[in-house]
Formats: C-alpha cells, sequence, structure tokens
C-alpha cells in the first residue's frame, strides 16, 4: 500500500516539473539585452536565462547559439530577429549580433 502511494505521489510530481524551454524558442529581446554583457555572460547564465537553443559547435571549442525574438519593427512583418552568440571554449560569450529580419525572409 505504501509503495503504491509514494509511486502515485512521484507520478504526480512529475507532472508538475517544468521543462527548459524547446531549442529555438523565442526569448524577449529587453530581458536578452539585460543578461547578455559580451565578455562576462557565461554558458550557464545563458541556459538558467533562457534553456536551450539551436547550436553550433566547432573542433576549436568555439560554439555559436542561436536565439529569436518577435521583432518590434512593423515593417518586419511578424518576421524573428536573430539574436546570435559566439561562445568560447571557456563557456563566456565572446561576440553578439542581433539581424533584423530582412524583407526576403518568409512570413510565418
Amino acid at each position: 500500500m505504501n509503495r503504491a502511494v509514494l509511486v502515485l505521489a512521484l507520478a504526480l510530481l512529475s507532472g508538475c516539473a517544468t521543462r527548459a524551454p524547446a531549442p529555438g524558442t523565442r526569448v524577449a529581446e529587453a530581458r536578452f539585452d539585460q543578461v547578455v554583457v559580451p565578455g562576462r555572460t557565461t554558458r550557464a547564465e545563458l541556459l538558467a536565462a533562457f534553456g536551450p537553443t539551436r547550436t553550433v559547435r566547432f573542433d576549436s571549442g568555439m560554439e555559436v547559439w542561436l536565439y529569436t525574438t518577435q521583432s518590434a519593427a512593423p515593417a518586419a512583418g511578424g518576421r524573428d530577429t536573430e539574436l546570435v552568440l559566439l561562445i568560447g571554449p571557456d563557456g563566456v560569450v565572446k561576440k553578439m549580433r542581433k539581424r533584423p529580419p530582412y524583407p526576403t525572409d518568409p512570413a510565418p
């Protein structure tokens, strides 16, 4: 009996656990600007703030991470702005770039 109650309790609790955002999930640009500081922000801080995302790893140890955010520009037509980060082998953000949507980007 006790074992069945324990299993039921664990099953209920596992349903309450939160999941990390799916890769490529949009982030708020204002929050991104607050958290990301090249030369200081670490990989762990990014994961804690935004969760995992699309990542490209190179043999050199460098990584490129891609987040997206809804463009605030009306001319963008609802397309996403890319937030691209270059992370060094030491796990610290080296560079960041925002690429607004191009007119030729497909609409959502």
